[in-house]
């Protein structure tokens, strides 16, 4: 864990006038300790910093999180929780709790507005401290991205007419794991045929024909950190406008790169590539991109109502342009991109031309 994570969060609650912060999200309570465990919470102030777990991850969290005081609870998360806010706020002399609003519940609010009469709550979002990455956590994503590129290279020589959607997504996950990859980053993703034009098209059970493209969403996870990629290919030779399509979706997703910059708004990439889309705008049915990271959509959002004024050197995006035609067929292509003053650099390196597999 590293300290000056600490002290941009320290920076926030300064800025907000927050001395006590309940810390619930468990990709912020990562981030912010180190702990990668379960059932945790931290409470934090400028002197003094608390993990509050069981006994099924003291050990753990005593090991992975140095910088803060281990409390172990084993009548209750809250409950213990609780005890430790109300030692605090009288030693702090103050009745102002801060907590993470979107990530506790309404019956754990209303605890705590029943438990501390009078206190004034304050509702912070910490989440746009993990927007820009540093070194570890780009070094993290850049291995997660290798080992979906070598899954993809493993899954050109296993594709073939007749497989099942599914055992194409096995066939990836199984690769990534035995490559060092923690999990999946997400539900793995393939599409094929008609269904390509499922943007989120789970593997099924449909079988793969000669002739169609095949859509194949997936990313690793190392040390808590993911990747995503997306490359769409052929079984099979592919007619014209399929050609076209996937050149035009290639062309959009090439266009866009430069412009996933520093100082440049998320919303220019995505405008960028619509435009370049031309005729086929209609069929992009999502936005360029999202922020990857501990969780694998976050912020920034490449989308024509993101709210990022300025891309930040070393923010993590997708650039994942979308053709999806109802019935017909469906491209996309999606690399994990890191944000350079000269443009986006892809972190996903595997082959974007159009293969076609034909020797089946």
């Amino acid at each position: 864990m590293n300290k000056s994570r600490l002290n941009s969060l320290y920076s926030v609650m300064k800025e907000k006038k927050a001395p006590l912060l309940i810390i619930s999200k468990p990709e912020n309570i990562r981030y912010l300790s180190g702990f990668t465990g379960m059932d945790a919470l931290l409470v934090v102030t400028e002197q003094e910093k608390f993990l509050v777990t069981d006994q099924r991850y003291t050990e753990q969290a005593s090991t992975e999180a140095p910088l803060y005081k281990i409390v172990k609870q084993e009548d209750g998360l809250w409950k213990k929780t609780i005890e430790v806010l109300t030692k605090l706020l009288k030693q702090l002399n103050t009745k102002k709790i801060a907590f993470e609003g979107k990530y506790i519940s309404y019956s754990v609010y209303a605890l705590l507005w029943e438990t501390f009469k009078g206190a004034e709550f304050i509702n912070l979002s910490l989440d746009s401290l993990r927007e820009v990455k540093d070194e570890e956590e780009i070094s993290c994503i850049k291995k997660a991205c290798a080992i979906a590129d070598l899954a993809f290279d493993e899954v050109l020589k296993y594709l073939r007419p007749g497989l099942k959607e599914y055992e194409v997504a096995a066939f990836l996950e199984n690769v990534m794991r035995k490559n060092g990859s923690e999990r999946p980053a997400f539900d793995t993703i393939v599409a094929s045929g008609i269904r390509g034009s499922l943007p989120h098209g789970i593997a099924t059970e449909k079988l793969i024909i000669s002739g169609e493209f095949v859509t194949m969403d997936f990313g690793a996870v190392h040390n808590g950190y993911s990747s995503d990629i997306t490359r769409t290919v052929a079984v099979g030779a592919v007619d014209d406008e399929m050609r076209q399509v996937y050149e035009t979706v290639l062309k959009a997703q090439m266009t866009a790169l430069p412009y996933i910059k520093t100082g440049e708004s998320g919303k220019k990439p995505n405008e960028i590539a619509k435009k370049t889309l031309g005729e086929y705008d209609k069929y992009f049915l999502h936005s360029l991109g999202h922020g990857v990271g501990l969780e694998i959509h976050e912020n920034p959002r490449l989308s024509k109502t993101s709210e990022c004024a300025a891309l930040q050197q070393n923010m993590i995006v997708t650039d994942e342009p979308g053709i999806y035609i109802e019935g017909r067929f469906g491209v996309r292509i999606e690399d994990t991109v890191l944000v350079t003053d000269k443009g986006g650099e892809p972190l996903t390196k595997s082959d974007k031309s159009l293969i076609e597999i034909l020797e089946v």
